[in-house]
């Protein structure tokens, strides 16, 4: 994507900002307050990108959920307060969690509990399972899943 000109007004610099990947509201702001625009011309910049869609807090959300979950493997607790520090409303934090596909997210966190797992070979079992347990849980996956996924691996 071609460099935005040097004397482009902020609203431009905003619609190449946008356009080159998904920002929420708290980004664009931000980027308002680096670019110096004074505070009482921001929701009015904001309007006309919510507006010309360049900027959809919903569609971010979404976005954000299901590249989270699938490349850095995150749990939902960990996907949701990310989004909470993005200043994300709760409406879309819930549009975007009820979007991820449950099957998947099942499979992710066996696939992550498995190769986790295999590293920690050199423990005792009792260690092994409550390290395991610490790092799905730090990872942001729900406590019952992340021992339901546990019983599991032990078993096999």
């Amino acid at each position: 994507m071609p460099r935005e000109p040097k004397n482009a007004t902020p609203l431009e610099k905003l619609k190449h900002y946008c356009a080159y990947q998904e920002r929420c509201h708290a980004e664009v702001k931000e980027k308002l307050r680096k670019l110096e625009v004074p505070f009482y011309e921001h929701d009015g910049i904001v309007a006309v990108l919510i507006a010309d869609k360049y900027l959809n807090e919903e569609r971010f959300a979404k976005l954000f959920a299901r590249s989270k979950m699938r490349q850095k493997q995150w749990g939902i607790q960990k996907i949701k307060q990310a989004l909470k520090q993005k200043q994300v409303s709760e409406y879309c934090i819930r549009a975007a969690l009820k979007e991820l596909e449950e099957a998947e997210y099942a499979g992710i966190l066996q696939k992550t509990a498995e190769r986790k797992w295999l590293t920690m070979q050199h423990e005792t079992p009792y260690i092994q399972r409550n390290k395991l347990a610490q790092y799905l849980l730090r990872k942001g996956f729900e406590s019952e899943a992340v021992w339901r996924t546990i019983a599991t691996l032990v078993a096999n």
